[in-house]
């Protein structure tokens, strides 16, 4: 059966588009268009016309002793208001693999585009489209590309924080071993089993890892694999609707991937965000973590 998009239907604050619909849709008045590409020399020499730019780091900032936390409501509102966003209007987020700064690891891994639709809609709006294959999908199809800026105009954005969207430090700290929940980990199985770039190896204790690459397409790291695919891995991991999910991962970015795929394309009712994740994690000397394949 064909998909029909935006997908899932309803009133989700999240969608997915194909390349397709968003082509059949350039001229659409009311609809926005943000690239996010890791770097702007890469929208300045090629977008999808019509599109905006904005750089997902603008969303976080260090405050106190943590070098990732979201900015201020007031913050995201005047860059959201720059953009000319209104809550209530549909906007397509894509990325790119960032064929002018490429590093595998980190820039152009796709995630750009699933962080901006978690902010956005972590913001209050609630019509945020991802493009499924991003700009990838989009070039290899030879659908249209342009050098041309469109003009960005203001808007009356109110930022809502929706504060049921992620969970803080005690609140983690206070459910995350709780018999009916399960905590994921978005990062590789090498991070997630050793050493990576924090101060200390592993994971956060009873963490699952999931890596979130493992749900995409292995060609297309901004394109998801089938969803009776998705439901199968979940299923094997011991993920379900039933349970209180946490996604984490190293700084809160790789768990967007896995947050809004469960709780808006899925469906599941019980999904939260750590933000803080593993880099919060660390900043309490205390706090022990795990080596290994195993949670625990």
């Amino acid at each position: 059966m064909a998909t029909t998009y935006p997908y899932p239907g309803g009133d989700s604050a999240v969608q997915w588009v194909s390349t397709e619909w968003l082509a059949q849709h350039l001229q659409d008045k009311d609809l926005t268009i943000l690239d996010t590409q890791p770097n702007i020399h890469e929208y300045v020499k090629e977008h999808i016309p019509g599109a905006l730019y904005v750089n997902e780091g603008l969303f976080r900032i260090h405050t106190g002793n943590l070098p990732t936390v979201w900015i201020a409501p007031e913050a995201a509102q005047i860059l959201l208001q720059t953009l000319g966003l209104d809550a209530g209007k549909p906007v397509v987020v894509y990325t790119s693999s960032g064929h002018l700064t490429k590093c595998e690891g980190f820039v152009g891994d796709g995630l750009e585009q699933t962080f901006l639709a978690y902010t956005l809609a972590r913001f209050g709006h609630h019509r945020v489209y991802v493009l499924d294959g991003g700009l990838d999908k989009w070039r290899a199809e030879k659908r249209p590309m342009t050098q041309k800026y469109p003009t960005a105009g203001r808007s009356s954005f109110r930022s809502t924080v929706m504060r049921d969207y992620f969970i803080t430090y005690d609140e983690f700290l206070q459910q995350k071993d709780k018999p009916d929940t399960i905590v994921l980990d978005a990062r590789p199985a090498a991070f997630y089993e050793g050493q990576g770039p924090w101060s200390k190896p592993g994971h956060i204790p009873g963490a699952v890892s999931l890596p979130w690459k493992s749900l995409m397409d292995p060609g297309n790291s901004r394109l998801l694999k089938p969803e009776a695919d998705i439901r199968a891995m979940l299923r094997e991991k011991g993920v379900s609707p039933d349970k209180q999910v946490i996604c984490s991962c190293g700084t809160g970015r790789e768990a967007t991937n896995e947050f809004i795929l469960f709780r808006f394309f899925l469906g599941f009712p019980r999904v939260k965000l750590y933000e803080g994740s593993f880099t919060e994690w660390l900043t309490y000397p205390d706090n022990p973590t795990v080596t290994g394949t195993k949670p625990r």
